[in-house]
């Protein structure tokens, strides 16, 4: 029974140091955040601290690494429901905004920070999930670039021309700049297909 309960409190300890983080890491930023300020916000003691993490670093890479995956695996689900093309690209940018609307700590952390180095803690599994990320969605985008509707684009562009200007319209609504309306939702999946389909495309 004790071992029971001390399992459940360690993995009680690594969850509270993990959403304080998240919360600290979404009001501060990663480099603003210290040690003392995260232990605090998680009420965890120096030692059950130690426990699950070696720094502050090393709970950035695993939030950071576990937040990567969680929007990997919404974009993934929702761009295999669509074999149309356009559809896919629309519906892409339609699930951006509203998952940062659904996580909006998670999505200021990938927004805003940068992502852990490979030599970093985190900065292999990140690494790592990219580039399965990238061909899962290659594997998506090839047979449409084939029959000559989308472009083909490297990554890192397709990424700017598909989403840049949907990250922008979140960096405003995080700012309390501006919220963003339906309309003009749809209207950034417009431009994202405007600007990735090949110039005669037929929509298909």
């Amino acid at each position: 029974m004790a071992f029971v309960k001390s399992v459940k409190s360690g993995r009680d300890g690594r969850t509270r140091i993990i959403e304080g983080a998240l919360r600290r890491f979404a009001q501060d930023g990663v480099s603003a955040t210290t040690l003392a300020s995260l232990r605090e916000e998680s009420g965890v003691s120096v030692g059950s601290f130690y426990h699950h993490f070696a720094s502050k670093e090393h709970v950035y890479g695993v939030l950071y690494a576990e937040t990567l995956a969680m929007y990997h695996e919404a974009f993934l689900e929702e761009i295999r429901r669509h074999e149309n093309a356009r559809d896919g690209i629309e519906a892409i940018v339609a699930l951006h905004m509203s998952w940062c609307g659904r996580h909006p700590e998670r999505a200021r952390l990938l927004i805003s920070e940068r992502p852990p180095r490979r030599e970093e803690p985190g900065g292999t599994e990140v690494h790592d999930a990219r580039r399965a990320f990238f061909r899962q969605v290659s594997d998506w985008w090839r047979p449409h670039m084939k029959d000559g509707v989308l472009q083909p684009v490297h990554p890192t562009m397709c990424y700017v021309l598909w989403l840049g200007p949907a990250q922008e319209m979140c960096r405003l609504w995080f700012a309390s700049a501006h919220q963003p309306t339906p309309e003009e939702i749809v209207g950034l999946g417009e431009a994202a297909w405007q600007s990735l389909r090949q110039p005669d495309a037929q929509e298909r």
